[in-house]
């Protein structure tokens, strides 16, 4: 049986290598350089949305986005839960030490002066390796509440460090933010429910697919029944009650972080909208957004930005 430490020396060999830890501490520049090239290179839509936020926070989202894609590529890319686990232990050991100051990776260096600018708990941070650790065991669940009890870690904590970062940190703020990271995260999981399948997870609450008699089954054959239709057309309707419930949150925080929300919800409603405008059948194809749509959202995002730093001029012009 292997080592913790042999585990943790075979689970780096399968990702990429410049996640491994450093023989000595990154200069700060050189930890935000690393965290801004990872954040550019592995996810469009966060350097997309990320130009939306004011400049001078930037850096922060990219310490952020950082720590969560290597967090989650330790829990899911090594293919062998024992590795992943030992990873995941080593990277929790890293977090406390961050908040110590002791750290040498080049995440947790950039993350450091972000947390201290910022003021951040640990708890967020934490909650995300809770996910990433379930994600090793648990693969089915009950009921809606435990999906979203699985939300409560994987996706919610994401929203709270938003508005950290960006000044906020109210309980009512941080409650509309949830019912929009929760809905955003339904709203991948019924868009991935093959890709899903096929790393032996399902999202469909047991008791939702008894109610409407769909078996594991008809998902590992692509069998799109009617009953399978119905489970998904409710499935996409409590994930569209959430995203509503979660809308006031734009209209709550400034302008620049108002944009780059309402981004990230019409995009999640409109994977909701892909998913009906294909009958609900997610099983012979992953629904996906046109690059019409996705102009769309762009051109609106782009359209509040500058209408919206307009009105701040002339707001300021008239105070002067």
């Amino acid at each position: 049986m292997a080592s913790k430490a042999q585990l943790i020396e075979q689970g780096w060999a399968a990702l990429p290598a410049e996640y491994r830890m450093p023989a000595t501490r990154p200069s700060l520049d050189e930890a935000r350089a690393w965290c801004k090239r990872l954040s550019e290179t592995h996810y469009e839509n966060f350097h997309v949305a990320s130009w939306f936020l004011p400049e001078r926070l930037r850096t922060h989202f990219h310490s952020i986005y950082a720590y969560c894609r290597v967090s989650d590529d330790l829990g899911d890319e090594t293919g062998n839960r024992e590795q992943s686990l030992a990873l995941l232990d080593l990277w929790g050991q890293e977090l406390d030490a961050c908040y110590r100051g002791e750290t040498r990776h080049p995440v947790f260096v950039a993350l450091e002066e972000t947390i201290r600018a910022c003021d951040i708990p640990k708890k967020p941070f934490a909650d995300l390796l809770v996910a990433f650790r379930q994600d090793q065991s648990v693969t089915r669940f009950a009921t809606m509440s435990d999906v979203l009890e699985y939300c409560r870690y994987s996706a919610n904590p994401v929203g709270h460090l938003v508005l950290y970062v960006c000044g906020y940190r109210d309980e009512e703020r941080f409650r509309l933010s949830d019912f929009t990271c929760s809905a955003l995260q339904l709203a991948n999981f019924w868009q991935d429910v093959r890709e899903d399948y096929d790393r032996d997870r399902i999202y469909f609450p047991a008791d939702d697919m008894k109610r409407f008699g769909v078996d594991e089954a008809t998902i590992a054959q692509h069998n799109f029944t009617p009953a399978f239709r119905n489970l998904m057309e409710h499935e996409v309707r409590y994930a569209r009650q959430m995203f509503e419930q979660g809308l006031p949150l734009i209209g709550s925080v400034d302008h620049e972080l108002a944009v780059d929300l309402d981004l990230f919800s019409r995009g999640g409603l409109e994977i909701l909208r892909a998913i009906e405008e294909q009958g609900y059948d997610v099983l012979r194809s992953r629904p996906s957004i046109s690059k019409t749509r996705k102009a769309a959202l762009l051109l609106r995002a782009l359209t509040g930005k500058f209408l919206g730093r307009g009105l701040g001029q002339r707001k300021a012009g008239r105070a002067a």
